[in-house]
């Protein structure tokens, strides 16, 4: 029984490198519309990587609850853990944004030839990721709030994107998407909440409570109403919200 959540630790590691692959496999197109207009484009493929890395999430969550219900809770888990998040929620949306920056450079002049140095940023992402659980796994003080962005949330996050971009249908958002400058701001607003010490709410109820738990209520309220009024765009929506609401009731991040 004490290995049954080790295995679904490694299964969020194996989805973590589906995830890697479909973003490898991207390719750029370069192609006219209807009216001759000159476009750049990546194929739908990229979304997948996004599906996977929330499949990670969903498994990165039930191996915390089989071993609090098997009582299988252990230093090797833990550690495991933080190995399978860091290639989960830290490579593959690094890669992910690695293709938008490609994206943002081959819609310029020459933009393909570009100097890798462009597309580097992309890397901090799973460096911050791997800083962030590393600190994690030596404080015990982050069970009912976290110093940081937690590792999958920021993924998570990032992995929202390509589905922003191909399903969300706002040609405005799109534009933000391949601008080379608002992926750099995505990347240093990401990386520095996941090293800050910055007090965020740890999704766990203590009680049932309306009091105690408030903050969780109306988080949960606006990504119902986000999901429905949004769609994707919601993720980014509700992880601003998250910030905002766990800095407005920060003694309860403790």
């Amino acid at each position: 029984m004490k290995t049954i959540p080790n295995l679904f630790t490694l299964l969020n590691l194996f989805f973590g490198c589906c995830a890697i692959v479909f973003t490898l496999q991207n390719g750029i197109d370069h192609a006219f519309d209807g009216e001759g207009e000159y476009f750049v484009r990546f194929p739908e493929q990229l979304a997948l990587a996004s599906l996977f890395i929330g499949i990670s999430a969903v498994v990165d969550f039930l191996d915390g609850f089989v071993a609090r219900m098997f009582k299988a809770t252990s230093e090797m888990g833990k550690q495991l853990d933080s190995l399978a998040d860091v290639v989960s929620f830290g490579v593959a949306p690094g890669l992910i944004v690695y293709q938008f920056l490609r994206l943002s450079l081959a819609q310029q002049e020459d933009g393909l030839d570009a100097s890798i140095g462009w597309l580097l940023p992309a890397f901090i992402i799973p460096c911050a990721a791997a800083w962030r659980l590393a600190k994690f796994n030596i404080d015990a003080s982050q069970q009912y709030g976290f110093k940081g962005m937690p590792t999958p949330a920021a993924g998570l996050l990032i992995a929202s994107l390509p589905l922003i971009y191909f399903y969300g249908n706002q040609s405005a958002v799109n534009q933000v998407l391949a601008n080379k400058w608002a992926l750099y701001g995505i990347i240093a607003i990401v990386t520095y909440l996941m090293v800050s010490n910055i007090p965020l709410l740890a999704l766990k109820f203590k009680d049932f409570s309306l009091k105690g738990n408030l903050p969780k209520i109306i988080l949960l309220l606006a990504a119902v109403l986000g999901a429905v009024l949004l769609k994707w765009l919601a993720v980014p929506v509700v992880f601003i919200l998250y910030i905002i609401v766990s800095l407005a009731f920060k003694n309860k991040t403790t």
